[in-house]
């Protein structure tokens, strides 16, 4: 029998540990030693929607070019951002590992866009927030094991999912009624915050400033934290080239987030005398944060690529097309069910039409979207 190592030894007392787990939903025969949280990593990469995650839109919808970032490279980058501030600060890197694989798992086609689309067509049926959606993928839809559905994670990984927060997402107490609703969640849990944060927006410099969408001497003037990063960059390596200038500047700005991140969240458990999560859970702290002159030059930064990037025409251009696409399936499938696989049809009669054709389209990547919409609406295309 393969067997793996233990949980770190170096763990610091406040991070969250396999062997104090409030467990998982179903009890399970385990083939192997591995520990809680590295079993339910293994279990979302292995998982359709984790795959899947490759053809659902970042920014740049996949057929818009193969240098692009995807909800799946956006899910590693956050993963390896998280895991390694979960190693500066004594905690455990296999949960924030699991949290932030799985984090996306629920997003529809076409990014964010798409989930306000699907969020409008459910309102009569509950509505949308791809948080919920993420953790009904890893308890209802994946369909791996004989004696349950889903993927049968611990409650710790799962209250990570659903109590994600960022700008796009802020799930509400109800949702989270299973999970210690109005407890903040492990520190684990509590980095994907700002570890999705430093992802996006950084490899969305990237991604601008490559499409052509950002003006490299505009984000600079505008936004004085990248000049400052540009600078050292230009003083550490003079007379690079402007590409190898980018990669090094927007390496050194997640450094530079990053140390910012691990110094002031340190220092806050360290203010409030945090010993134990029990600590952290009584005096309900959301201990990750950046020092506030960071978190101030960080939210021009985000400003500054909402102006210029996230509503350039070219984006508003796929979010329209998305919007068009995902109304008229939504549609076409509520008038006339069977057009979905024959699968779903007892789905349907214990969820209702409506939440599983949700379920159906909030699974599709853009590029099979797309290819529904032609099977469906244009007349010459073969079905």
């Amino acid at each position: 029998m393969q067997t793996y190592d233990a949980e770190r030894p170096d763990l610091a007392p406040y991070a969250a540990r396999s062997d104090a787990s409030r467990g998982r939903r179903y009890p399970e025969t385990l083939k192997d030693s591995r520990t809680a949280f590295q079993r339910d990593r293994d279990r979302i990469i292995h998982c359709a929607a984790f795959r899947r995650l490759e053809y659902k839109t970042q920014v740049f919808v996949n057929h818009e070019g193969d240098y692009y970032r995807t909800r799946l490279t956006h899910s590693l980058e956050v993963a390896q951002i998280a895991r390694g501030i979960a190693r500066s600060m004594g905690l455990n890197e296999e949960l924030a590992e699991a949290i932030a694989l799985s984090h996306d798992l629920g997003h529809t086609p076409f990014g964010h866009s798409g989930e306000d689309v699907m969020n409008e067509l459910m309102k009569a049926h509950g509505g949308f927030e791809h948080n919920r959606q993420s953790l009904r993928v890893v308890e209802e839809l994946e369909e791996r094991y004989p004696n349950f559905s889903g993927l049968n994670l611990t409650f710790e990984t799962r209250e990570g999912i659903i109590k994600h927060s960022s700008y796009h997402d802020h799930p509400s107490v109800s949702e989270m009624q299973d999970f210690l609703p109005g407890v903040v969640p492990t520190l684990e849990s509590q980095i994907i915050n700002l570890a999705d944060e430093i992802a996006y927006n950084n490899h969305d410099i990237d991604d601008g400033i490559t499409s052509g969408m950002l003006e490299l001497a505009e984000l600079r003037d505008q936004v004085p934290l990248v000049d400052r990063i540009y600078q050292q960059v230009e003083t550490r390596y003079p007379g690079i080239d402007e590409t190898r200038k980018k990669y090094q500047a927007i390496s050194h700005l997640i450094g530079f987030l990053i140390n910012d991140l691990v110094t002031h969240s340190t220092a806050t458990l360290r203010e409030h005398n945090i010993r134990s999560l029990d600590d952290l859970r009584a005096k309900n702290l959301m201990a990750l944060a950046f020092s506030p002159e960071t978190r101030q030059e960080n939210t021009q930064l985000k400003r500054f690529l909402y102006k210029n990037l996230y509503t350039h025409y070219r984006v508003e251009r796929m979010r329209i097309k998305g919007r068009m696409v995902l109304t008229a399936l939504f549609r076409v499938y509520s008038e006339t069910p069977t057009l979905l696989p024959k699968k779903y049809d007892p789905m349907i009669e214990s969820h209702g039409k409506e939440r599983i054709i949700c379920d159906y389209i909030a699974g599709m990547t853009d590029r099979y979207a797309l290819d529904e919409y032609k099977k469906l609406f244009e007349p010459f295309e073969r079905t």
